[in-house]
């Protein structure tokens, strides 16, 4: 998502937990396009401050794109609670400090874009933690949308819902996964539909037609195969 949006005149702060990757993203795409800045979501209070200040060094920003994440299969406590507080408690935390930034200083203008997942359209045997932190994402961002209409702002809210995306992650799960998208195409879907202020993508679009079918089967029927 970097690279494309350097690709397209975005001046980018890129954030995430590990520098060294951080560091090669930046060596790859220019110092004149990308500067970087560690961050931990799950650190609340740090991420937002760290925000902020990106925003100050930046002299403002136009977009926010808040794609941390984990996928979690255990349901121990602790390993239920760090997807918590990455996937849902971390993502508002941001949410909350970019909408407020565009609502009060921005003049009321600017586009946050989540990532959330299929997996929030239904809940999931395998991890009910994740579906369930996917959806509060997807919630959030209708919410911030309704907010706009109520007070009339011009703030893009887009939920970008992925099916299967080849990344390191999707590599390590064990089960079949149709519909699988290179990360070039998912990506580029993703641009097109910033840069139509979509306020719900499917990638790929496909996945749509999933979720028009899930609301209609049955509890005993979903329970088999989610």
């Amino acid at each position: 998502m970097v690279k494309v949006l350097a690709q397209n005149g975005y001046t980018i702060t890129a954030t995430g937990r590990r520098t060294e990757l951080l560091q090669s993203l930046q060596t790859e795409c220019g110092t004149d396009k990308v500067r970087i800045a560690t961050m931990d979501i799950t650190d609340l209070d740090g991420s937002r401050d760290l925000l902020l200040q990106i925003i100050r060094d930046m002299q403002g920003i136009d977009l926010v794109v808040i794609n941390a994440g984990v996928g979690e299969t255990s349901t121990r406590w602790e390993k239920e609670l760090h997807t918590i507080n990455t996937n849902a408690t971390g993502f508002a935390a941001l949410a909350n400090a970019a909408y407020y930034y565009f609502e009060t200083q921005n003049g009321g203008k600017g586009h946050i874009v989540g990532i959330s997942s299929v997996a929030g359209e239904v809940g999931s045997g395998k991890s009910p933690v994740y579906s369930a932190t996917k959806a509060f994402i997807s919630r959030y961002m209708q919410g911030l949308r309704f907010r706009n209409i109520q007070r009339k702002t011009n703030i893009a809210v887009t939920d970008v819902r992925p099916g299967f995306v080849d990344t390191p992650m999707t590599q390590k799960n064990k089960f079949y996964m149709p519909w699988m998208a290179s990360s070039d195409r998912a990506v580029q879907q993703i641009y097109s539909d910033i840069k139509h202020r979509r306020s719900i993508t499917y990638i790929t679009r496909r996945w749509r037609l999933v979720s028009w079918l899930i609301a209609l089967l049955p509890d005993r029927l979903l329970g088999k195969v989610i």
